[in-house]
């Protein structure tokens, strides 16, 4: 589609994929396609395939390509000619082809960040666009990077925090214009084990609204117990409660976020005054925005914007692409 403005948004991660058309002039999100065929599930498949790692790339991205076709049909294409660029974790040893890490720092409009053209892939006519991940010494992300490209920080003097909940929680540090530190936090991934898996899956129900005066009250119990209490011990206190009948299964579940989300937070540096960016998706954007509430934390920082994850998403792909033509 020569002349367009559109583009195709691959947003891939180790357990989802997210295909999008998106408008590059405006970054509106025109066209979706959700599943849950993650990096993890397309490499078990290619593995179990036994196929030579010179078809890799063509293996994922005949995945693409479906949901390509699916969103023509749907929006009335073709978008062979439109540009996909994708970030996540298709760039790791679990993805179509492993890139290098960007090691810290890089800047954050995204001009020193590693992205890869993909040419001569069998049945694929788009030009494609793979962005790597950042490193440090002891940590690494795949995804974030991009997410933080898309929050269009002004270059300012001061430090700013950008802080994005999810399966593994990044606290992101910000310098001058530039990514200069960050920690991961496994944060979701504990809750999804403990609500699942562990002794604790019986005390338990997800689902319900934060806003719901019974689970807020829970959830505030849990950040207050975590900020001051030992996660450990905390963690068994959401199997007494639902014992001792405290909580229903539904407020034990904002209990335990509560908890854990707070564990996150206590990390929060005593001496840090800048601004907090928080971005992600909505209720869990909702859950740590009352966390720093509860905690105190947005008394001591200078500000605290909210930013949503697909959004910045697609946008900090395009500001990648972008720099690097």
């Amino acid at each position: 589609m020569k002349g367009s403005t559109m583009f195709l948004s691959c947003d891939w991660g180790t357990s989802s994929f997210r295909l999008r058309l998106v408008d590059s002039e405006n970054y509106q999100v025109i066209a979706e396609r959700v599943s849950d065929e993650g990096n993890a599930k397309i490499f078990e498949n290619w593995q179990k395939e036994g196929m030579p790692e010179h078809d890799r790339v063509s293996f994922y991205l005949n995945i693409v390509r479906q949901h390509i076709s699916a969103l023509e049909q749907e929006q009335g294409g073709p978008f062979t000619e439109l540009p996909l660029i994708v970030s996540g974790m298709a760039s790791s040893t679990i993805g179509m082809t492993e890139l290098p890490y960007k090691e810290l720092p890089f800047k954050v409009d995204g001009s020193d960040l590693i992205m890869k053209s993909l040419h001569g892939i069998p049945d694929v006519k788009n030009p494609i666009f793979l962005i790597s991940g950042a490193k440090t010494d002891d940590d690494v992300m795949r995804g974030e990077e991009t997410q933080l490209v898309g929050c269009m920080l002004k270059d300012q003097a001061g430090e700013q925090l950008f802080i994005h909940p999810g399966t593994h929680s990044k606290h992101i540090v910000v310098k001058n214009g530039k990514a200069v530190s960050f920690n991961t936090y496994m944060t979701g991934e504990l809750f999804s084990l403990l609500s699942r898996e562990s002794i604790l899956a019986s005390s338990v129900k997800q689902g319900g609204d934060l806003q719901d005066p019974e689970n807020l009250a829970s959830f505030k119990m849990g950040v207050r117990h975590a900020a001051a209490g030992n996660l450990l011990h905390l963690l068994f206190m959401v199997r007494t409660n639902g014992l001792f009948r405290k909580f229903t299964p539904e407020q034990n579940s904002f209990y335990l976020s509560g908890v854990l989300i707070a564990a996150e937070l206590t990390s929060f540096p005593a001496d840090f005054k800048g601004r907090v960016i928080l971005a992600g998706e909505d209720v869990l954007v909702t859950a740590y925005q009352k966390a720093i509430e509860i905690m105190e934390i947005k008394k001591r920082i200078l500000g605290l914007t909210i930013m949503n994850a697909e959004e910045i998403t697609v946008r900090g792909q395009y500001q990648v692409f972008g720099k690097q033509e």
